[in-house]
């Protein structure tokens, strides 16, 4: 056995474990640095900062935080608070399936090569005329983040464009200046974030600072610490090392636009300094690049997944399904086999205006709309929050007095009628005995006297109050006596509105006053309400001595006069008790006022009685106020001051001494304390109830095209006549087939009414063939009426129809046929004919729609046709070849961008006559169902289709429409190539410099035609927003400036 030195090893122990811990670290030094070459280094699982505090949170590349199995520590210094989810999202949010199953993103993974002289700058994308101040407003646009409106560079993160609605997306790379640990903070108005990578791989990127979520916050310029998320944890960053970056800003049509970011060594007491140009570079050069080349882009999850929100339910009744939206993909039941079901007959409306003489632009007016059943949900019912056309009332009628005529309210037990005559006059439904003024100047008005109280059922009075501090028990109103020995003339005249408060329906009287000494006063018009009977007229009193009399009705002059002045213009207000300026006692009982001067700083007021009204104080009167009752409101006046109260007064008193006035009222209610006659809170009944019946507003519209209201959508048809007339097809059909057929549901039925001759249907029926198959039905049938005649309706049109047979049923009732020549081809090839110039994130969005059109549907028969007008910013051509597109066209035309002639070159270039020409535009998105649509509602020598699109606003999204249905517009137009040639194609030779009209004008000729134009709102038919500048090869002023020689 060989010897082992066991005792000299226990002996020295301890310097062979310090020489195993010393080859340990030297090999751990020699793989950090290994990796470190290789762009990598090793990192720590836990750690504490600079300031002690503990860091357990981490990250993985997605900014979602990472399982403890496959967890890694970013640097010393991170921290669970810069583990910032993509807004609006929940980390699971990218794992639909669960956390074991992510979701397939395409992340850019690998940078490309870089250079050195990218340094100095970064990458500007600009997305313009984009509404909504979140940055999540900016992800939910189309074009985002492939196709911007603009690809710029920047030399510092410091930008602002001073512009209004539009987004930034900034990216490149940072190369610090030192080892150690950096803060950044951004700021911004409105939001931004901040995202960095811990390498330079975009797919790592993590929201590390941000100004905002919603779009209402922002930051003035270099104000760095305003909100907590702006500024982030410190990270360790190496001078060795780039890391990519991105910034994203979006700005309103508010403020000042700026977004700045920031960053310092973590040391305390350093400032935030701008990123400049020596510390930036770019991702990559695109200079030389296309719009439509976007495989250098970058996409991080800042940029591609973030802030996308899933709505658990649908904002509008639109998005909800419906199964018009798939029921092309059902197998539709072969025509031959329905051709016997129904006794054919002829087929030719009355609204057609074939030969008819039309003006220009007047086709509007003979375009008839269809009735829908059941519902399509089309009415923009989430749009009606500002647009309330869809109801017929006034917008002004609405917004002051709502939908209470549609309610009745129940009336109490015991409740009078007087409430309902009150009501009467307060919707101003006047008499023209309401209406009082002096015809001479001769006449003479006498002081205000009470009328009688209005006799009750019985025929007695009501009991007068037994003392002034009590209520009467049924308020009366006054009414002014005429002059002696002659009627009071009365005639309608115009009447000037006066500001007064709402207790006029209360109809309360003012207390009786001393008649008061007559003169010929300045005319004046009244407005009163007649409770009952007038009191006998009065001789005047006599005339004062002192002065000229009191008005009868102070502050109600329909006519400016020079003294008492009134303040018409001035806010009603609830009128309060006011005591004293000394503050002594208020008065029990109403007693005339004694002379006395009258300033501003001296005031004397009387308490009203409880149960009387209170008027306010005029703010340019300055004596005891009395109230006044007029029909339409009551003024906030004061009686006029008594002869020698003006005699200090000038005549010209503006409104400070006013406003002075009513402070130094206010001032001394506020020490009299609570009057008596205070003014009276409106009671609150909580147990009122109503009657309302069954409105139908839908019955008050007509098949007219309405061109007021944009928000409405398709007439609605009646259940009941939708019911009648599929009972009727379904018997003829099982008739004919012996039962073959069983009525699963009805999924759409549209009329076009016709009051002379009958109305036309279209039947969708989804029906349960006896072998177990389902089938879509869908045909057009004619509701003739009896004894109806009709001309023949081919080509010509010269040869008129034979009387047609006596109906069939006994009752005389309309019996369904089959018109001739009205049956649509569903193997039919459909042409989309678009003309383009420089507008190539719009052309490659227009190809994948047409590509997932035709991936969704299974459909090949359908062409597009691409008419380019010499585009530089793209090869459309190339692009068009490599769609995967059953079949497409590419014409390429010289000049100016012309619609009517790109348009007409399109068609043109379809050779088979029998297909259908669709003339399309290039920001539209298609519905599913849209091929399908359009062969129904085309039939040669028939109809031609015009479907209204929605035309989304400013930040919406065919996820979130907010806009309006394009009621007026024609320019989306489908029609056979054999009917667009027979009624002459486009007006090149009018619309050869211009566009806007040249559908109208194409509208007046098919109509003249002797076609029928079917006009529906079609479901998820949208009109994308887009920005119009740069449109066209139309060149902004500062390109064309640089120019110019």
């Amino acid at each position: 056995m060989p010897w082992f030195p066991a005792k000299k090893i226990r002996k020295q122990i301890k310097l062979l474990l310090l020489l195993v811990l010393l080859t340990c670290a030297a090999w751990l030094t020699y793989v950090h640095l290994s990796l470190v070459r290789q762009g990598r280094a090793l990192r720590q699982r836990l750690g504490y900062g600079r300031d002690g505090e503990k860091l357990s949170g981490v990250t993985d590349g997605r900014g979602i935080r990472a399982a403890l199995s496959t967890q890694r520590a970013e640097d010393s210094s991170e921290s669970r608070e810069e583990e910032r989810v993509p807004e609006g999202r929940d980390p699971d949010v990218l794992f639909p399936g669960g956390a074991g199953r992510p979701l397939s993103l395409n992340l850019t993974r690998q940078a490309p090569s870089w250079r050195e002289e990218y340094k100095g700058q970064v990458n500007l994308h600009v997305f313009e005329d984009w509404c909504g101040g979140a940055v999540g407003h900016l992800r939910r646009n189309l074009h985002f983040p492939l196709f911007p409106h603009t690809r710029t560079t920047v030399k510092k993160l410091a930008v602002s464009p001073k512009w209004k609605n539009y987004g930034l997306r900034i990216f490149g790379f940072i190369h610090p200046a030192r080892d150690g640990d950096v803060q950044f903070s951004v700021a911004s108005d409105d939001n931004s974030e901040f995202w960095l990578s811990p390498t330079e791989s975009p797919a790592g990127a993590q929201l590390v600072a941000f100004v905002g979520k919603t779009g209402s916050e922002w930051t003035a310029p270099g104000e760095f610490t305003k909100f907590s998320s702006q500024v982030s944890k410190p990270r360790r960053l190496m001078a060795s090392r780039r890391y990519y970056f991105e910034l994203l800003h979006k700005q309103d049509d508010r403020g000042s636009d700026h977004v700045e970011v920031g960053w310092r060594a973590f040391l305390p007491g350093l400032k935030f300094e701008v990123i400049g140009s020596a510390h930036i570079s770019l991702y990559t050069d695109e200079s030389a690049l296309k719009m439509d080349h976007v495989a250098h882009v970058p996409q991080s999850p800042a940029s591609h997944v973030g802030g996308r929100l899933l709505q658990e339910e649908p904002r509008a009744d639109m998005l909800r399904p419906d199964p018009r939206d798939t029921f092309f993909l059902t197998p539709r039941v072969e025509p031959w086999s329905l051709e016997n079901v129904l006794e054919p007959c002829a087929y030719a409306p009355t609204y057609v205006v074939k030969d008819f003489p039309i003006a220009r632009y007047q086709g509007l007016q003979f375009v008839y709309l269809s009735f829908v059943y059941p519902n399509d949900h089309t009415r923009l019912t989430h749009m009606e929050t500002d647009n309330k056309c869809f109801y017929r009332e006034s917008p002004l009628y609405l917004e002051r007095f709502g939908f209470y005529k549609y309610m009745k309210m129940d009336r109490e037990e015991g409740e009078e009628d007087e409430e309902e005559e009150v009501q009467r006059r307060a919707f101003l439904f006047l008499n023209p005995d309401d209406f009082l003024d002096d015809e001479d100047d001769g006449e003479l008005l006498d002081g205000l006297e009470p009328t009688e109280a209005p006799r009750t059922q019985g025929g007695r009075r009501p009991p007068a109050p037994a003392a002034p501090t009590e209520a009467p028990a049924t308020p009366t109103l006054p009414t002014p006596p005429a002059p002696l020995g002659r009627p009071t003339p009365r005639r309608s005249r115009a009447l000037r509105w006066a500001a007064r408060p709402l207790p006029l329906f209360w109809g309360r009287a003012p207390p009786p006053r001393p008649a008061a000494a007559a003169e010929r006063p300045p005319k004046v018009y009244v407005t009163r309400v007649r409770p009952g009977l007038r009191a006998p007229p009065r001789a005047p009193a006599q005339l004062s001595p002192r002065g000229p009399p009191r008005p009868p009705f102070p502050g109600v002059f329909l006519r400016p006069r020079p003294q008492p002045r009134v303040q018409l213009r001035a806010r009603p207000r609830p009128p309060r008790a006011r005591g004293r300026r000394t503050g002594g006692p208020q008065a029990a009982k109403l007693r005339p006022p004694a002379p006395a001067p009258a300033t501003q700083g001296s005031r004397e007021g009387q308490a009203r009685e409880p149960g009387l009204t209170a008027p306010t104080a005029d703010s340019n009167s300055s004596s005891e106020a009395q109230p006044v009752t007029s029909f339409l409101s009551l003024s906030q006046v004061s009686r006029p001051q008594l002869p020698g109260e003006n005699e200090e007064e000038e005549e010209g008193d503006d409104e400070e001494g006013a406003q002075g006035e009513e402070a130094a009222s206010e001032d001394s209610e506020e020490k009299a304390g609570p009057g008596r006659g205070r003014w009276r809170e409106d009671a609150i009944n909580w147990q009122r109830t109503f009657s309302v019946g069954n409105v139908d507003f839908e019955m008050l519209r007509s098949d007219w095209n309405d061109l007021r209201c944009n928000v409405s959508g398709n007439l609605q048809l009646p259940e009941a006549e939708a019911v009648d007339v599929v009972a009727q097809y379904m018997e003829r059909l099982n008739a004919r087939h012996g039962g073959r057929y069983a009525l699963l549901r009805i999924v759409n039925v549209e009329k076009r009414r016709d009051s002379a001759r009958g109305s036309r249907f279209l039947l969708e029926l989804e029906l349960q063939e006896r072998g177990g198959r389902r089938l879509r039905l869908s045909e057009y049938v004619f509701l003739r009426l009896p004894g109806a005649r009709a001309g023949d309706t081919d080509g010509d049109g010269d040869s008129p129809e034979p009387a047609p047979a006596a109906s069939a049923r006994p009752d005389g009732r309309p019996e369904l046929c089959r018109p001739l020549r009205l049956a649509w081809r569903q193997d039919v090839m459909v042409h989309f004919i678009v003309p383009v110039k420089n507008q190539a994130r719009w052309v490659v969005q227009f190809l994948a729609d047409m590509a997932a059109l035709h991936a969704h549907t299974g459909d090949s028969r359908f062409s597009v046709i691409l008419v380019d007008f010499e585009s530089e910013d793209m090869d459309v051509e190339r692009a068009l070849r490599a769609a995967p597109l059953p079949r497409y066209q590419y014409l390429r035309r010289t000049g100016n961008f012309e619609r009517s002639a790109g348009l007409q070159a399109g068609v043109a270039a379809v050779e088979n006559a029998s297909s259908i020409v669709f003339l399309c535009d290039l920001h539209i998105h298609f519905p599913p169902g849209i091929l399908d649509g359009i062969r129904k509602h085309c039939v040669e020598g028939r109809l031609a289709f015009a479907p209204v699109v929605m035309r989304l606003g400013c930040g919406s999204s065919p996820g979130d429409p907010h806009g309006y249905w394009e009621v007026n517009g024609f320019g989306l137009f489908g029609i056979y190539k054999s009917d667009f040639d027979r009624i002459g194609g486009m007006n090149t030779e009018e619309f050869r410099d211009q566009w806007g009209g040249e559908d109208w004008e194409l509208l007046d000729r098919v109509l003249q035609a002797g076609l029928e134009v079917e006009r529906l709102r079609v479901r998820n038919f949208y009109h994308h927003y887009h920005s119009k500048r740069g449109m066209w090869g139309v060149r902004s002023r500062k390109a064309a400036h640089k120019e110019a020689p």
